[in-house]
């Protein structure tokens, strides 16, 4: 789709959501999740280093209720950047934001996109569907997976989370949902498939301790 058509189709998604959220009057009742702050540090044979807390300005933009920034690092070195980020309630206006609206404004410029089907996560007999970007800032390449996670879905596609987060509202009287986001740099440009093979291996062995977190 042309940038622009994108772009304002995704603005008039926002608008509609927020005003049929905005009219859902009925009290939302919390739901129940531990804080990412005891999220594990070791995850398989990953071990993680906590990123500095996000800025203030930044946190704010964000509107998430909790988040979770970190680099994790295979004992050979290899390393990933994995961010989650959870909204309590999407009533109030502070939606998710798709990484799309975050990554030019931090200097990274789309290389391609496209998405990519993981088989079998976690050991599951699921596969899931999530956003495949290459992005670019001067000389560094990164490839970045991410995707929307809410109920027990796991979703890429950000028009139709919109569509689900409505049809939530007024189902289970729920607008909780989370992003999730796993980046791994490109060191040379004939390095993106092993940089999606990192991120693809990392997504394996953490999707099973999402479900501890992101309520169903």
């Amino acid at each position: 789709m042309n940038p622009m058509l994108r772009a304002l189709a995704l603005c008039g998604m926002m608008v509609a959501t927020t005003v049929f959220l905005a009219n859902t009057r009925r009290t939302e009742v919390p739901v129940s999740r531990p804080d990412f702050d005891s999220f594990p540090m070791n995850i398989s044979s990953w071990r993680a280093v906590v990123d500095p807390p996000l800025d203030e300005n930044i946190l704010k933009t964000l509107g998430a209720d909790d988040y979770l920034s970190r680099v994790y690092y295979r004992p050979d070195g290899a390393a990933v950047g994995l961010f989650i980020g959870f909204y309590a309630s999407q009533r109030q206006g502070d939606t998710i934001h798709s990484p799309l609206n975050c990554l030019p404004g931090a200097g990274w410029a789309p290389v391609s996109q496209g998405r990519l089907v993981i088989p079998a996560v976690g050991g599951s007999a699921a596969d899931i569907e999530v956003n495949r970007y290459v992005v670019q800032k001067g000389l560094d390449r990164q490839m970045v997976l991410y995707w929307y996670q809410s109920h027990g879905r796991v979703v890429a596609s950000e028009y139709k989370s919109r569509l689900l987060l409505m049809a939530d509202a007024m189902r289970l009287n729920r607008t909780d949902g989370s992003m999730v986001r796993v980046i791994a740099p490109i060191r040379h440009e004939a390095d993106a498939a092993q940089a999606e093979a990192l991120a693809t291996a990392f997504v394996h062995a953490l999707f099973p301790l999402l479900t501890g977190y992101l309520p169903s």
